[in-house]
């Protein structure tokens, strides 16, 4: 496929490569949305803590359907998905710390899981069990939060996905996620890598019933709302297309976000935007932890004092922090 066989949809600049959220629109099928290719970033949260596969590929499913709604915020602040289930993995947290910052972390009982991988049951559904699905937006310290709450009830990420904006956004919505192992050639170990496409219906003019993303409005369910569009040729169209692209595009390294696009809507015709890249970044600082231990009452600090320090380790990357008890 030639460069000038894409600029016609739009691409007039060089492929984006990985760690990227690309915007495009599907104005002959009256849809938007968003491709996210995650390498390196997700490869550096996965490999800190050395998560057993099972939650490596679940943490990654999670940390790109936050990267995927998170990248559209339009503002500074923070987008929060996070999980609490009775499963093996009761615990996913990912922070997306807008506008391109990833953060992320599992909880896993290690026997439970072991007793599901011997017993086949490694499905996402079989690994989160029952539980909720909160995606919050904080805009500050000045703006009321907002979040969204879909219950967790033996389904796929995807599945609870697709459940939240049809009950919290009324927006007919389509996603995809795949995460996988990539050996590349000369490395020394395989890497994680991980894709996902978000496509989403738009009403009449191309404009939203509701407002783009959780935290723009309220969270009234409106079972009636998605029937609007059940006879919608374009809609059903776009889905179908998505539902065409593996597991294997997804995430393979050699096919960029722009390409995918251009093999699933060719035809009708898409339009890309400039990549939005993504990163790795953690947001704990020796100041904030300090202001936190800071927090606590005097009781509390004393039970934290081990051989005569207070040690505070973070849950998303790691880092060890010290502190004198006396400084308090």
């Amino acid at each position: 496929m030639s460069v000038s066989s894409l600029e016609q949809f739009g691409l007039d600049r060089a492929e984006s490569g990985d760690d990227v959220a690309v915007p495009f629109t599907l104005e002959n099928l009256d849809s938007r949305g968003r491709v996210v290719r995650l390498g390196s970033a997700l490869d550096v949260i996965i490999s800190r803590h050395n998560y057993p596969e099972p939650v490596a590929r679940l943490l990654g499913e999670a940390t790109t359907l936050a990267a995927l709604i998170g990248s559209s915020l339009k503002f500074e602040g923070r987008f929060i998905l996070q999980t609490r289930t009775d499963g093996p993995v009761s615990l996913l947290v990912v922070d997306f710390d807008t506008p391109d910052g990833l953060r992320a972390y599992a909880r896993f009982d290690e026997k439970a899981l072991d007793e599901a991988v011997k017993a086949g049951r490694t499905r996402p559904e079989d690994l989160l069990g029952k539980g909720i699905l909160a995606l919050t937006v904080d805009q500050g310290v000045h703006t009321e939060r907002y979040q969204g709450i879909v219950s967790l009830d033996g389904e796929s990420l995807e599945d609870v996905a697709h459940t939240y904006f049809f009950q919290s956004e009324q927006i007919p919505t389509r996603v995809r996620l795949a995460v996988a192992e990539h050996s590349e050639r000369g490395g020394a170990r395989p890497v994680w890598r991980a894709g996902g496409v978000l496509v989403q219906h738009l009403p009449e003019h191309g404009q939203s019933r509701m407002p783009d993303l959780p935290g723009d409005g309220d969270f009234d369910n409106d079972e009636s709302a998605d029937s609007d569009f059940a006879e919608d040729n374009g809609w059903t169209e776009a889905k179908i297309l998505l539902d065409s692209l593996s597991d294997a595009e997804l995430v393979d390294p050699d096919l960029s976000s722009e390409r995918i696009l251009f093999r699933l809507y060719h035809e009708t015709g898409v339009r890309m935007f400039e990549p939005q890249h993504l990163v790795e970044r953690c947001t704990c600082t020796p100041e904030r932890v300090e202001q936190m231990i800071y927090d606590f009452g005097p009781d509390e600090r004393a039970e934290m004092v081990v051989d005569g320090q207070i040690e505070v380790v973070c849950e998303f990357c790691s880092t060890h922090y010290h502190f004198n008890p006396n400084q308090f």
